[in-house]
């Protein structure tokens, strides 16, 4: 399961969330993994605040989990008619989608939800959903909130949410039990300047940069769309070498 959340910047970084999203399909689409989104909240002007999608396919979990963290965007807006030079930022955080048998751990009390039901947002026409079929889920004692609205009916998308708010709370109950906060999901850090696991500039030259491995690519389209893989790798052998040395960062 992959969540994209918007961080500092605006509009700017509401349309680098969905830039996100498209490079993480196209990657997928690549690797011939199944793709289902189940929520995304679109921005007031472009882009989106924040999308959750599951990706399907063999170790697509411990793939992507090279990804989790804050990705950093620096280019010259479409949206500033002065075309100044902006960054944004964008949170991506990546979850194993649990089998029954690991959902069985999770024990969570109905007394401890809070189901809201709301119109599911769309492109409007003839189609639009135009039932309350949108869940969303509060827990209360830990405040995760989750959202459901791909499917038109209540009951489906109550079973995703509660799929998705399970996940969140088996990941919560292994970082409680590691030594360390960053074993599993790695440090949750603020989607802002100095917390970044890698920079994609567009301008005034192009460059991504991965902050933990020290990868540098200059083909920043080519990783925008979907070229991810010497990222993944990098990371890979990065995190192998970290364990030879004793260390679990």
């Amino acid at each position: 399961m992959v969540t994209i959340s918007v961080g500092q910047g605006g509009v700017e970084a509401q349309d680098w969330v969905e830039m996100l999203m498209r490079m993480y399909l196209k990657w997928a689409e690549r690797h011939r993994f199944e793709v289902e989104i189940i929520d995304q909240s679109p921005g007031e002007e472009a882009g989106l605040k924040s999308v959750t999608f599951i990706v399907r396919g063999p170790r697509a979990y411990g793939l992507l989990r090279s990804e989790h963290g804050v990705h950093r965007l620096v280019r010259i807006s479409p949206f500033d008619q002065n075309h100044r030079r902006h960054t944004s930022f964008a949170l991506v955080e990546v979850m194993p989608e649990l089998e029954s048998t690991d959902e069985s751990a999770v024990m969570i009390n109905p007394g401890d939800l809070r189901i809201d039901t709301y119109r599911s947002t769309g492109a409007g026409g003839q189609h639009v959903n135009k039932t309350d079929s949108a869940i969303r889920i509060t827990h209360l004692p830990t405040g995760i909130v989750v959202t459901c609205q791909n499917e038109r009916s209540q009951m489906k998308n109550r079973e995703t949410a509660m799929k998705v708010l399970k996940a969140r709370l088996f990941q919560r109950q292994q970082q409680e039990a590691a030594e360390q906060m960053d074993q599993i999901r790695g440090q949750v850090m603020p989607a802002e300047f100095g917390s970044q696991i890698r920079n994609y500039v567009l301008q005034p030259y192009t460059l991504v940069k991965d902050v933990r491995t020290g990868l540098e690519v200059g083909n920043a389209q080519a990783v925008l769309d979907g070229d991810l893989d010497p990222f993944i790798e990098a990371w890979l052998r990065w995190r192998l070498s970290q364990g030879r040395n004793g260390s679990r960062n």
